[in-house]
């Protein structure tokens, strides 16, 4: 089975989260919009099937940290200082 979804983060980055189970394991991706980079995850010993819930919390401490990119940055800076 597979599942694939996308969830908006509380600093409007989209996330778009696979969830593909392999028999007794899953494998696990987050990409973030406009993002070149993967995040993937394989576990051997997982509770099937797993909820979007679980799934996303595999990515959390990831998907927490500031972007990267510096467009983005500058992005939300000039929106914070346009909603002041």
């Amino acid at each position: 089975m597979s599942d694939e979804w996308i969830k908006m983060l509380a600093d409007r980055r989209r996330v778009k989260f696979t969830n593909q189970e392999l028999g007794d394991s899953v494998f696990l991706t987050a990409q973030v919009e406009r993002n070149k980079v993967v995040y993937s995850i394989i576990l051997s010993n997982a509770n099937n099937p797993l909820s979007r819930e679980e799934v996303e919390d595999q990515f959390e401490d990831e998907l927490s940290k500031v972007s990267p990119n510096p467009k983005f940055r500058l992005f939300r800076a000039s929106r914070q200082l346009q909603e002041r």
